[in-house]
């Protein structure tokens, strides 16, 4: 395998694989940049014969309405007569040990039938899980839409299921337990949903359904719920603070991991950031420590700055990420007594230490 960064080393190939980020913008709408910018690199090198295959996640459509035009535009060939196309949905879950590319099955489709056969070949000769060949390429960008739409439903489902108990007196994850008895219960966690996919596809489809005049419930519904996670947590946090005698302004507070998830260095659309800033606007100090994050990305995405060691006592930990390392931790060295407040976003720590968990 060569890597390169010279545009015109691509023309010596014929099957280009694009797999750059799809974020959303600060309204929450989708951001192809990345997108269009390699469609049009790509269009500056493309031949007679030539196969894009597109595997960033989009909302159903964007392939060949939005990316191909590029690539014919920039090109000056006919799509499906000089080049062709292929979609075939990246399903990497980040951190993942066991899950890897080749043990995944991978859903493959193309422009023509004659293509479509011909992506899933590629893809066949290396993913030992097997392929599913859907019969277009807008059928395969929509299969990845709902994958991550549907979690987040179901984790914005067990998350306000958590805001109703927590007003009831009760913990959710004891529901849960008892719930999960039954054989068909899908047993979901609260917790905060961040990432590059969950947290920003779910976009991509209510956009495109919108384009087309229906606005959608349920996705944006759920959408909302667990995009205000992280402002339960902390609001949830000072209440505790409040009820066993703290002055608010002035507490120093202690966030354990910034990561969108557990054991994973990934803090691309993290939500513990909200718990953040809003304890920050409150007057409280607030410290995060995170041995799997890079601190100069950090400090390049969010201006924030991770503690390098915890040495210092804290009136509130919260725990937001449970990293393996987090469970070993010596709490009671970590607080400023018994009046300090523990919240377990992950129900991860003994139970016996926590003051509430989502």
């Amino acid at each position: 395998m060569d890597f390169t960064f010279d545009k015109e080393a691509l023309r010596n190939y014929n099957t280009f694989i694009v797999t750059v980020p799809t974020p959303i913008n600060q309204f929450k709408a989708p951001d192809l940049t990345p997108l269009i910018k390699a469609s049009e690199m790509l269009g500056a090198v493309l031949k007679k014969g030539d196969l894009v295959i597109y595997e960033s996640t989009v909302y159903p459509g964007c392939t060949e309405e939005d990316c191909v035009p590029v690539l014919e535009k920039v090109s000056g060939l006919k799509f499906n007569v000089d080049f062709f196309a292929g979609y075939s949905p990246e399903r990497i879950n980040p951190g993942d040990k066991v899950n890897t590319l080749t043990k995944i099955k991978k859903v493959t489709s193309g422009s023509t039938p004659e293509i479509a056969e011909r992506v899933d070949e590629l893809y066949r000769s290396i993913i030992i899980a097997g392929t599913h060949k859907a019969p277009s390429i807008k059928v395969a960008e929509a299969s990845k839409a709902i994958e991550n739409a549907q979690r987040d439903v179901n984790i914005s489902f067990v998350n306000e299921l958590a805001l109703i108990f927590d007003r009831m007196g009760i913990d959710t994850n004891d529901v849960l337990d008892a719930a999960g008895t039954k054989w068909n219960f899908l047993k979901y966690k609260p917790g905060l949903v961040g990432g590059h996919c969950i947290g920003v596809d779910p976009y991509y489809l209510a956009h495109k359904a919108e384009s087309l005049g229906y606005h959608p419930q349920v996705i944006l519904s759920g959408r909302r719920v667990n995009d205000n996670m992280g402002l339960f947590v902390a609001n949830k946090v000072v209440k505790l603070l409040i009820q066993k005698g703290h002055k608010i302004a002035g507490c120093k507070a202690l966030i354990l991991g910034i990561t969108f998830k557990e054991n994973c260095p990934d803090i691309r659309n993290t939500k513990v950031v909200d718990i953040y800033h809003e304890l920050h606007q409150f007057g409280i100090s607030v410290d995060i420590y995170d041995p799997w994050a890079d601190n100069e990305k950090v400090h390049e995405e969010y201006n924030l700055n991770l503690v390098p060691n915890l040495d210092t006592a804290y009136d509130a930990i919260i725990l937001a990420v449970a990293h393996d390392e987090f469970n070993t931790i010596d709490y009671n060295k970590l607080t400023n007594g018994n009046n300090a407040v523990i919240f377990d976003t992950k129900a991860f720590i003994n139970r016996g230490i926590v003051d509430a968990r989502l």
